[in-house]
């Protein structure tokens, strides 16, 4: 395998785990949006809805900060009782769900 080839391997891999994070992470944010819809008393078309706004919020800006804030505003506005902790928590565990079910297919 000469380098050329080796290194277009390598731009491809990354290229595909990139593909795969992203789908991932839109996934967590369509997970996130729901489990919040629910504890905002959305459902329905309603939680649906709410599960989108929660993934747009994540193209302002790099990283899962934005996507955090959104839900930590959302829920102070409503009054809905999570620490910052216990979103950050289900943040990681359904990143991890996310990530298993992006890389099953």
């Amino acid at each position: 395998m000469s380098i050329k080839d080796r290194r277009d391997a390598f731009e491809n891999k990354f290229a595909h785990d990139a593909e795969l994070r992203f789908k991932a992470e839109a996934r967590r944010n369509r997970l996130l949006g729901l489990w919040a819809a629910e504890k905002l008393g959305k459902s329905g078309d309603e939680a649906a809805a709410y599960a989108k706004e929660v993934i747009a919020a994540d193209f302002e800006e790099p990283g899962e900060e934005d996507v955090f804030r959104k839900v930590r505003g959302d829920f102070d506005a409503a009054g809905v009782e999570q620490s910052d902790h216990q979103i950050r928590r289900t943040m990681d565990e359904l990143m991890a769900r996310a990530i298993e079910e992006v890389e099953k297919g």
